[in-house]
């Protein structure tokens, strides 16, 4: 009995918490833009008489406006051996192929890159104060590449959603 509490205490590497995603401040010049962008592509979509466009411009803006007000939901991460838990998910690390440090501003991310080709990489946020002890952790089972933004993250960056 005392072994098996010990297997599962040693099973658990590591805690932490950390926001789903950053949070970017849209000032009111944003929400304008939004709208003379929306107000221009759904009058196009009348003009040349595409009224599937025009929902599609009307529906893609609503969600933008959900998306930007909703605030970040708080996830717990820990690393096992098996992987890495999200929440109640669970990804195996054989499922990825290697992982690398990213730092946008003054926030940090763990960057997992699948194995799968046409697989998104998988981006964790995690507090600098246990920075070193996680990507200690994700070295010892993954090899580590160097990452840089991608086209679509720095479309997201610029857009600030």
């Amino acid at each position: 009995m005392v072994n098996k509490k010990k297997s599962e205490k040693s099973e658990t590497v590591i805690n932490w918490e950390a926001k789903e995603y950053i949070v970017r401040e849209k000032n009111v010049g944003w929400y304008v833009g939004l709208v003379i962008i929306t107000l221009a592509l759904a009058a196009l979509a009348v003009w040349i008489q595409e009224y599937t466009f025009l929902v599609l411009v009307v529906l893609c803006a609503v969600v933008l406006v959900i998306y930007s007000v909703r605030p970040p939901r708080e996830l717990h991460y820990s690393i096992s051996k098996k992987g890495i838990s999200e929440g109640n998910k669970l990804y195996a690390f054989d499922d990825f192929r290697s992982f690398g440090v990213l730092k946008e501003g003054k926030h940090f991310s763990i960057v997992l890159t699948p194995r799968r080709r046409f697989s998104p990489r998988q981006k964790i946020y995690f507090p600098e104060a246990k920075g070193e002890a996680i990507v200690d952790a994700f070295g010892y089972r993954l090899p580590m590449e160097e990452v840089k933004l991608d086209f679509l993250d720095k479309i997201v960056n610029f857009l600030r959603i």
